[in-house]
């Protein structure tokens, strides 16, 4: 039996992992804006390749050199990570041609909805249970969503394109049986030979590009590795540590920090239509977190009435 005292100093520190990754990933977009002159695709190569370097680095440190190819002994798992990697490579692209499109606000609001796509995948591909609650935390947020629709005649296919394909990438690691790091390894790996491919062409074409001349955009390109690999390392030790109710309340400091971002340091408008959106949504998911801390408190009261310790 692990000891109270150490139960709660990893759970300490479990939640500083967790807060640093979510963290991190609500203030990334200023670090795309510093690459603002480099085309999405071009950074979206470097962030795959440095990222596969720099988790390999990670491995060999760890002594993990065994489970680098762990993903490719089995032709299932490799075949489901190939699929994975080109949603999450689609989800990466998005995010950063919407940044430097001065679109923050939109991938707010995507990373806002997942959540709520997240639950929906459950039930349509697990037939997890859903609560009224949730169904109404679900039909609240498409609305908002809707409301865009008929007021600007536009879809905001960033937000939702952004929370379709992570919630499709989670869906698929859910059903692959490997750890975290080795898992976008193979990604990465899957990713690299085109990323490579392209950044040499792409080196003649565009202005910009890695060694054009400017050592901080050089420099800027290869931390990508280390922008990308260390919040899913910070993740995944938190993750471990931390109850499932815990992580889904920090999973909104990303999305409000770059709602902060957004509106505080690129000036980007929340006008009516943007604000009852983020309103619909905001409060679906005031709505999905109550029906989670319910759920979660009536299992915890049908376990201690099963538990004959308590009696």
């Amino acid at each position: 039996m692990v000891p109270k005292g150490k139960r709660t100093g990893e759970a300490a520190s479990g939640l500083r992992a967790a807060i640093a990754a979510f963290t991190a990933w609500g203030l990334l977009p200023a670090y795309w804006k510093l690459l603002g002159d480099v085309p999405a695709l071009g950074i979206l190569g470097h962030r795959i390749l440095w990222s596969l370097l720099f988790l390999v680095l990670v491995m060999l440190v760890q002594g993990r050199r065994k489970e680098m190819l762990m993903a490719f002994h089995s032709k299932g798992i490799a075949a489901m990570l190939f699929l994975s990697s080109i949603i999450i490579a689609a989800n990466w692209l998005i995010y950063i041609w919407a940044v430097n499109a001065d679109m923050v606000l939109e991938t707010s609001l995507g990373y806002y909805i997942n959540p709520l796509v997240t639950v929906f995948f459950g039930f349509i591909f697990y037939r997890e249970r859903m609560e009224k609650i949730q169904w109404l935390a679900i039909a609240l947020a498409a609305a908002g969503v809707m409301f865009q629709v008929v007021l600007y005649g536009r879809f905001p296919w960033v937000a939702v394109g952004l929370a379709l394909t992570f919630a499709t990438y989670g869906l698929i690691r859910k059903k692959v049986v490997i750890d975290a790091i080795p898992g976008l390894l193979a990604e990465t790996a899957f990713l690299a030979v085109p990323a490579l491919v392209f950044l040499l062409l792409a080196g003649v074409q565009y202005r910009g590009t890695f060694l054009a001349g400017d050592p901080f955009q050089d420099i800027l390109l290869v931390a990508t590795g280390a922008a990308t690999s260390l919040p899913l390392l910070w993740f995944a030790y938190g993750a471990r540590r931390l109850k499932l109710t815990t992580i889904g309340f920090l999973q909104y400091i990303g999305p409000t920090l770059t709602f902060i971002l957004g509106v505080a340091v690129f000036h980007e408008p929340l006008d009516l239509p943007r604000a009852v959106t983020f309103s619909c949504i905001w409060a679906a998911l005031g709505l999905y977190s109550y029906g989670n801390l319910r759920a979660s408190r009536r299992d915890r009261m049908v376990i201690e009435m099963d538990d004959p310790s308590r009696s």
